[in-house]
């Protein structure tokens, strides 16, 4: 069975790249803007596993995460965070990784596998 990402970024490069590359590996892409427009999509077609941006306009990503009920979350980050940032950021039972940007593709690809299961 093909299993569907997930890929929540304000920016238009990072949403269509990490489309592109999961699509080329066999899997199934739904794209979001933001937190809210994740939510939406979310409540519409559940997917394996959210890869998704920690900083974004509009609603904090803290606070769309827990109304994600049963969704697998990677955060996507740039943003070079220190252990204790992370520890505090994966505290969420819906947190199952963090990838860091930019990313290998080698790299993303296992992470995503791993995390899917």
């Amino acid at each position: 069975m093909v299993k569907t990402v997930m890929v929540v970024d304000d920016e238009a490069d990072n949403r269509t790249t990490v489309k592109m590359i999961l699509e080329k590996n066999g899997y199934n892409v739904i794209l979001a803007v933001s937190g809210d427009d994740a939510l939406k999509k979310w409540a519409e077609k559940k997917s394996d596993l959210v890869l998704m941006d920690i900083m974004m306009p509009g609603t904090p990503v803290r606070d769309i995460i827990p109304k994600m009920m049963g969704a697998k979350v990677a955060y996507l980050s740039v943003v070079r965070i220190s252990e204790a940032e992370k520890e505090d950021l994966m505290k969420s039972k819906n947190i199952v990784g963090f990838i860091q940007k930019p990313f290998d593709i080698d790299k993303l690809l296992n992470k995503v596998k791993e995390l899917i299961g």
